[in-house]
């Protein structure tokens, strides 16, 4: 099966938050998101936006410090469990006390830092890849390629987040 991929250009981080809403739209329970990019980037901003489409319960912040936070649904949706994995060197079975692979069918789970580190939880994933534009490190312009790995993201359900 090949994956599928998006490509967008994002100008600010309000756009970031609406592209996370957006996105949120389009996951549900057992979902695993990937986020990938340079500190910065965006992927904090990015996942406010998807706690706000999901309609979860507390302020989404970086978890660095603290590896993982649970955000329950406040509209009967799945939880978001956002997870830092930047301290993490290792693959999985470093990450294995925080049970994402309990936490998974249940939940809608994103990982920044996660590439090459959780891609065994789920064959379906969508890794989301944020990339400053060249030439300007002031800039709030992103460039986000959305891939779709596995059955789950076949259909083109990509295609709606552009539109």
């Amino acid at each position: 099966m090949q994956d599928v991929q998006t490509r967008l250009t994002v100008t600010s981080p309000e756009q970031m938050r609406e592209l996370g809403r957006r996105l949120a739209e389009l996951l549900r329970a057992g979902d695993l998101v990937l986020l990938t990019g340079e500190l910065g980037a965006g992927k904090t901003t990015l996942t406010r936006g998807l706690g706000e489409g999901l309609g979860v319960r507390g302020a989404v912040t970086s978890p660095t410090f603290v590896i993982a936070r649970v955000h329950p649904s406040v509209s009967g949706g799945p939880p978001l469990v956002h997870v830092d994995a930047y301290r993490l060197p290792g693959g999985l079975d470093e990450m294995e006390d925080l049970d994402l692979d309990v936490s998974l069918p249940e939940s809608v789970v994103v990982v920044e830092w996660g590439e090459g580190k959780v891609e065994e939880l789920s064959e379906d994933r969508l890794h989301v890849l944020i990339a400053r534009t060249t030439g300007d490190d002031d800039s709030d312009t992103r460039e986000v390629t959305l891939v779709g790995v596995g059955a789950r993201w076949a259909n083109g359900a990509l295609a709606g987040v552009i539109a």
